[in-house]
């Protein structure tokens, strides 16, 4: 009896926090967190993000990606598109997720390893992040989006 009641009870916990991160209240709010600018955007507050990335092992061959990142759209001050991100994540990323483009769908606080979840939560949604190391290689995260 007692494990049901702790499930039923657990449950009832999902779904709430289903309800709420799925919500049309959540999404809202995130479009209005980008529209209303950079202060407002959530950093270190949200709880789940949603991002791509790619991985290398070599310093060298993250910062060859980065750089085509920095000459298609950062050096001009643009944001990368993700299919485009997508696309040098399928041709440079060594992780698995370079098959589906980088993509880490959403995952929430705690998921990821030390540097890689710190940049990730710190990072604009719309955003690249600059080449970083973790304990698995080199990275560069685009943040795709956050919520709570």
């Amino acid at each position: 009896m007692g494990k049901d009641s702790k499930a039923k009870d657990a449950g009832a916990k999902g779904k709430g926090k289903g309800k709420q991160a799925g919500g049309g209240s959540d999404e809202n709010a995130s479009k209005g967190k980008g529209k209303s600018g950079k202060a407002s955007d959530g950093l270190g507050t949200c709880t789940y993000v949603k991002a791509r990335h790619i991985l290398c092992e070599k310093q060298g061959k993250i910062n060859e990606a980065y750089q085509k990142l920095q000459d298609g759209w950062l050096s001009n001050g643009d944001k990368v598109p993700p299919a485009e991100f997508a696309k040098l994540a399928s041709e440079y990323s060594e992780c698995p997720s370079g098959k589906k483009g980088g993509d880490l769908g959403w995952f929430p606080r705690g998921k990821m390893a030390g540097p890689f979840q710190d940049v990730a939560f710190a990072t604009q949604i719309g955003a690249t992040s600059a080449p970083f190391k973790s304990t698995h290689g080199y990275h560069v995260i685009l943040c795709e989006g956050r919520k709570n």
